[in-house]
């Protein structure tokens, strides 16, 4: 049985060294097409580019090469967190406050798995929600089996790159609900 913690324990070294944070580390797939998925971010920027995916992978393919902590073959793939990025860490649920996420859990809690809900932040080891229709609920960070961050206009806003290098011009559009966002276009 292969211990994602200790992959993860390998990994994460390798991360801080290219000054990435780890957002997860998880295999799936099972024994018929395993895939090791490591998501990772800049804490500056909370992106990653493709040159820095590369790099980390380089790194990562020579640690597990030769650790060889996973028993069969795997295909190794290494990501930035993306824009509806999983909350794998609790500074997740206080960097993403305001924002809209879907946490399911692993036992019910107020007779309810799942919460669409207002990130509030953290209190202790609990996550602090608000939810329309049951109001604040705080929930032990460790009942929580999986969270990520919904897609909505004020999410793209926040998200928008950093960067525009490479881009030809930027153009500014309205969209939904007399919001602005950027549109940047490379002519190529």
């Amino acid at each position: 049985m292969t211990d994602i913690t200790t992959i993860a324990k390998l990994i994460e070294p390798e991360a801080k060294a290219l000054g990435f944070d780890l957002v997860r580390v998880a295999l799936y797939g099972g024994k018929s097409d395993p895939v090791l998925q490591i998501m990772a971010e800049r804490p500056d920027t909370r992106q990653l580019d493709l040159s820095d995916c590369e790099n980390l992978s380089r790194r990562v393919s020579d640690v597990l090469d030769a650790a060889d902590p996973i028993e069969e073959a795997y295909r190794l793939e290494v990501s930035s967190p993306g824009i509806d990025r999983p909350l794998t860490r609790l500074k997740d649920f206080i960097d993403w406050a305001g924002y809209e996420a879907r946490i399911r859990l692993a036992e019910p809690l107020e007779g309810r798995k799942q919460f669409d809900a207002t990130l509030s932040g953290v209190e202790g080891d609990n996550v602090v929600i608000y939810a329309e229709r049951v109001g604040e609920v705080s929930i032990p960070f460790g009942q929580i089996a999986n969270a990520k961050l919904i897609l909505t206009d004020a999410l793209i806003k926040a998200t928008a790159p950093l960067s525009t290098e490479g881009a030809d011009k930027i153009i500014e559009t309205g969209v939904a609900n007399d919001t602005d966002a950027d549109t940047i276009s490379q002519e190529g």
